[in-house]
């Protein structure tokens, strides 16, 4: 490490160390509370103001925070979420709760994804503390931004933290992102009836119908590729995935019941509503005639595509110091919900996604200092002058 405090490393491994797991699966889902609770007292420290929220109270142990250095309107949000995806330890080589410095790299689970951008960020403000801030830096960390986004949905409601300008501090290899695909994630549940295999009107064929239903949500991929194109993206359409899908319990039974999952990644100016009615429409449609009963259910609310306001200032700035225009991603991000609040907002933080949600994920150390230096010139922008 060349970073000139010792500080930073030490954080670094202490932030990886607190597992904040978010799975829609109960069993392997845990509280963020730790790491809310560790970045509230080392704000603390640093003389920031310090609220911990908690989401809504069917996502028991999930918590958000608000750090706030100085007052007044306008001001610069840092924001990133605290949680990580689910692992399989048996195929990291190293401790995935431990940070490992190896080969110019740091590994551990969340350093990119996100929670290491939180240590970045007490480095970068460390010269800067000791100055009068014109207008407010708040720091925020969200909960369950890898499953629901219920923190960010949750800071929403709220109608804060309010600020002019907003960054995310997601994995972009320091490079500004102006616009993002939406997502949503939904299941289709068909209920037919179970019989013995030997006689087709015994029963009514769920996997059946789910065969025509598939079908028609390819036909209907194409009518999206071709309804939705912009050259901002690599893949300049929208997708739909087939993910997965489970039915029937036995060959020789007719096949009862059957669920499929489904992802749909939104371009901009496509809304996530209007395509969920579109796909029940013609799901009913098809299950109908068959006396195939349906329910078209949302995995999670969804998340709309991104995309910076016009003549960013923000975005211009970093451009500027980062040497990148702007850029687009697949990937979604809590962007939407703070531009909700009105914050003129980007994503740009260190690492590569292309390292995020697999074993061994690690952060390059060559991006760190450039990293603080960037953000040091964000926060004196934006908060001293």
């Amino acid at each position: 490490m060349t970073i000139n405090t010792k500080d930073l490393l030490t954080q670094l491994g202490e932030v990886v160390s607190l597992p904040s797991i978010s799975s829609a699966n109960t069993e392997i889902d845990t509280s963020n509370k730790p790491v809310i609770d560790y970045l509230a007292n080392k704000f603390e420290s640093l003389g920031f103001s310090c609220e911990i929220i908690p989401c809504s109270p069917e996502e028991n142990g999930k918590f958000n925070l608000i750090a706030t250095l100085g007052s007044g309107p306008g001001g610069l949000v840092l924001a990133g979420h605290t949680d990580t995806v689910p692992l399989d330890q048996a195929l990291w080589s190293v401790d995935p709760f431990q940070v490992t410095e190896k080969d110019g790299k740091l590994f551990g689970l969340g350093i990119t994804d996100m929670k290491g951008f939180f240590p970045i960020v007490m480095e970068a403000i460390q010269p800067l503390l000791n100055e009068d801030f014109k207008e407010p830096l708040i720091i925020l960390a969200t909960a369950d931004e890898e499953t629901s986004m219920q923190g960010a949905r949750t800071i929403a409601e709220l109608g804060r933290p309010k600020a002019r300008s907003a960054i995310i501090g997601e994995p972009t290899g320091l490079k500004p992102v102006r616009t993002h695909k939406g997502i949503m994630m939904d299941s289709i549940r068909l209920l037919g009836e179970s019989g013995h295999s030997s006689d087709p009107a015994l029963g009514n064929n769920a996997l059946d119908a789910m065969h025509a239903v598939i079908s028609d949500l390819m036909l209907y991929r194409a009518e999206l590729k071709n309804r939705y194109t912009s050259d901002l993206f690599e893949i300049p359409y929208p997708t739909l995935n087939l993910g997965s899908i489970h039915g029937g319990d036995n060959p020789n039974r007719i096949c009862g019941h059957c669920n499929l999952e489904f992802d749909v990644r939104l371009m901009p100016g496509m809304h996530i509503e209007t395509v969920r009615a579109e796909i029940n429409q013609r799901v009913e449609a098809i299950v109908q005639p068959l006396g195939i009963q349906f329910e078209l259910v949302p995995l999670f609310t969804g998340v709309p595509a991104f995309f910076a306001q016009e003549n960013s200032p923000l975005l211009k700035a970093a451009e500027q110091l980062t040497g990148h225009s702007g850029i687009s991603v697949a990937f979604g991000t809590e962007g939407p919900f703070l531009q909700q609040l009105g914050m003129d907002t980007i994503i740009l933080g260190p690492g590569n996604i292309d390292q995020a949600h697999q074993p061994d994920e690690y952060m390059s150390i060559d991006m760190i200092e450039p990293c603080i230096d960037i953000l040091r010139k964000l926060i004196t922008q934006h908060c001293l002058y």
